[in-house]
């Protein structure tokens, strides 16, 4: 007799259609994790990878990966214990001069974080080389406004990574420094919304250093068979808490040694 039990690419295509109706239709959905379990982490990145599999069918195209759930504080705020892993796309890039459309986004947060550049794949190869510093072409400020097609931000780890880990958009600074000098795990962070300080943080806060979650972020990459590559953006993760969006805000964000980075988020 057949088992009635479905398939784990029923369990994909299941999941990934409740995510998929949340961004089209503006509502965000239940957890996905009464399909996909608390701990499959693997078949949850399969759910993320059907997601933006028709994502790039659309004609979008991907500019660089970011890694979430590296802040300590960040972890409390969503209850996770772990870090993940998201595409980013190159609709999903503002410029601070353009005020982000809020009907982009369902339930907004912002996060200060450092971003890499990459100026070289870091594959295998350059990882057993230990050449990871050298492939970075250079280092910005970046804000980072996730968001969760999950209601009420109720997810567990396996929801946040097949939700191309909680993934918005993204705003970088103008400041393009060089590793060389800088130290990202001394970068301090102070975040303001509408002036008033809502988040502090600093590189060391960042999985101990950011330079760490590039690591974890290109071997992760490069076991699940698909290395960062060379011009694509880093978004290392949270310096301190994230911080609630409403239509109007303003969030700026001063990074030591990497300077300024703000949005404005309109109707």
């Amino acid at each position: 007799m057949a088992s009635s039990e479905p398939s784990r690419a029923d369990l994909v295509r299941a999941a990934a259609a409740r995510l998929q109706g949340a961004a089209r239709d503006g509502q965000p959905c239940e957890p996905v994790r009464d399909l996909l379990g608390t701990a499959d982490i693997p078949l949850a990145y399969q759910v993320q990878e059907a997601v933006n599999r028709d994502r790039l069918a659309t004609g979008v195209r991907i500019v660089g990966r970011k890694i979430g759930l590296t802040s300590p504080a960040v972890q409390r705020q969503i209850g996770v214990d772990q870090p993940d892993s998201g595409v980013l796309f190159d609709d999903m890039l503002y410029p601070e001069s353009e005020a982000i459309p809020m009907e982009r986004l369902l339930q907004p947060k912002a996060e200060a974080e450092v971003a890499f550049v990459l100026g070289a794949d870091l594959d295998d190869e350059v990882l057993e080389a230990g050449r990871l510093e050298a492939a970075v072409d250079h280092v910005v400020a970046a804000l980072e406004i996730v968001d969760s097609r999950i209601k009420a931000w109720d997810i567990s780890i396996t929801d946040t990574v097949a939700d191309n880990a909680s993934s918005g958009l993204f705003v970088l600074g103008s400041r393009a420094c060089r590793l060389a000098d800088i130290s990202p795990v001394a970068v301090t962070m102070t975040m303001t919304k509408d002036g008033a300080t809502v988040s502090t943080g600093s590189g060391a806060d960042c999985m101990g250093d950011p330079l760490n979650a590039l690591a974890w972020l290109a071997r992760t990459c490069c076991d699940y068979g698909s290395p960062l590559r060379a011009g694509e953006v880093i978004l290392s993760g949270a310096l301190g808490p994230m911080v609630s969006i409403e239509t109007g805000t303003r969030i700026v964000a001063e990074l030591s040694q990497l300077g300024t980075v703000s949005a404005v988020f309109g109707r």
